[in-house]
């Protein structure tokens, strides 16, 4: 059971080592975190798939650095391991593309680094392998000369990583920015067969730590208890926050005097884009027979009979709009790079993806015309309570 003050993936720091085969990236990743984090070996190709490791770097703090895969990798198979190294790009926040500094940056480098400048993602251009040069390194700008062996130059990239990892994240909150200290909030936790056994899951963790760290008291109960607890509160509470698939029957027990909103549309402003979201629910209006709907999830779990993404949002979207759509899914890693083959994309609330890469995937639908829109936000929808659910935020 994970406590309640670790970081999970999502919210640590994303740092990516890339590069050529052979230019010393795993060698790299291992001088940083002082740990054997990567397999190094003189032989190219060594690293395969991108190997992450969650750990804690000074003065940075919690962060996850992935070491990839050689983006020269040869042959069927290497594309497909370089398509990896490049699909990581996706959830970095900080790059490091690793060089060998006796060599010229190749075009393949080159070609990295105007995808991090397309990208924007905050990069450092390490050239490794400095003990073997004999004379003085000519360096350019954002280059810093490495060494695995000696370790020089390595605890100067990692104040540089850490300069830079600081401006790219700004701190951000799920809801305690609108709330004050002293406030009562309560949070409607259904405990049922979709709950893992002997915790809660992500966003209500998220929710609730963030809620205590700030001071602000927090009521849990679930739906059926609702109508008891109220009636034994002295006055009510500022926020009701409920799981999306019993926002019908909270919506039904909690007075509207009282702002109501669920995990999933806080998650939709957290990491994701809000207005977009809300945009793509009314594009269910347009919904025909033979369309194409793409449900995504960012985690992989087992499904249940009554599984929300397979089971009842397709459910849900056929009683809606009257029509027997095509539903097509992929859950973790695995999202389309052409989505317009969709006439709709409906997303999980992104929990365990971050920031960067639920905003990518975002930013894909809306540039190819396709509406997106997350669980919570469709759910609310479909049963005419969008509204009621969004007007806390406008306050």
């Amino acid at each position: 059971m994970m406590s309640l003050n670790e970081t999970v993936s999502a919210e640590r720091i994303h740092i990516g080592f890339f590069g050529m085969r052979n230019a010393g990236k795993s060698s790299l990743v291992n001088a940083v975190t002082n740990q054997d984090v990567s397999l190094v070996s003189p032989v190219k190709g060594t690293t395969t798939d991108p190997v992450t490791k969650a750990m804690e770097i000074l003065p940075l703090g919690p962060v996850l650095i992935t070491d990839t895969p050689g983006i020269d990798d040869e042959g069927e198979l290497g594309s497909m391991r370089a398509g990896r190294a490049k699909k990581a790009l996706e959830k970095t926040d900080v790059a490091i593309l690793a060089a060998d500094i006796s060599l010229p940056l190749s075009d393949e480098d080159k070609e990295l680094v105007e995808f991090f400048k397309e990208k924007k993602i905050p990069y450092i251009i390490a050239r490794t392998k400095s003990d073997l040069l004999t004379g003085k390194a000519e360096l350019a700008e954002n280059e810093i000369a490495v060494s695995s062996v000696t370790r020089e130059g390595v605890e100067e990239l990692k104040e540089a990583i850490g300069r830079i990892a600081k401006s790219a994240k700004t701190e951000k909150f799920v809801i305690a920015d609108l709330l004050d200290e002293g406030d009562c909030v309560m949070l409607v936790i259904p405990i049922d067969s979709s709950a893992p056994k002997g915790r809660i899951i992500l966003p209500q963790q998220q929710v609730l730590r963030e809620l205590l760290d700030r001071h602000i008291s927090v009521i849990c109960c679930q739906p059926q208890e609702i109508k008891g607890m109220l009636s034994h509160l002295y006055k009510e509470p500022d926020l009701v926050i409920t799981d999306s698939q019993a926002f019908e029957k909270v919506a039904g027990d909690v007075p509207v005097s009282i702002p109501l909103t669920s995990f999933s549309i806080l998650f939709a402003r957290y990491k994701g884009n809000l207005e977009a979201l809300v945009s793509g629910a009314k594009a269910l209006a347009g919904i025909k027979t033979g369309d194409r709907i793409l449900i995504s999830e960012g985690c992989t779990h087992h499904r249940q009979c009554e599984d929300i993404g397979t089971v009842k949002i397709p459910g849900m979207i056929k009683k809606y709009t009257g029509a027997e759509p095509a539903f097509e899914f992929t859950s973790g890693g695995g999202f389309p790079d052409d989505l317009s083959p969709y006439s709709l994309v409906v997303h999980c609330g992104g929990c365990m993806l971050t920031e960067k890469e639920m905003m990518n995937r975002i930013n894909g639908a809306v540039n190819a015309g396709v509406p997106i829109v997350n669980y919570g936000v469709l759910m609310a929808y479909i049963r005419g309570i969008l509204p009621r659910s969004l007007a806390f935020f406008d306050k």
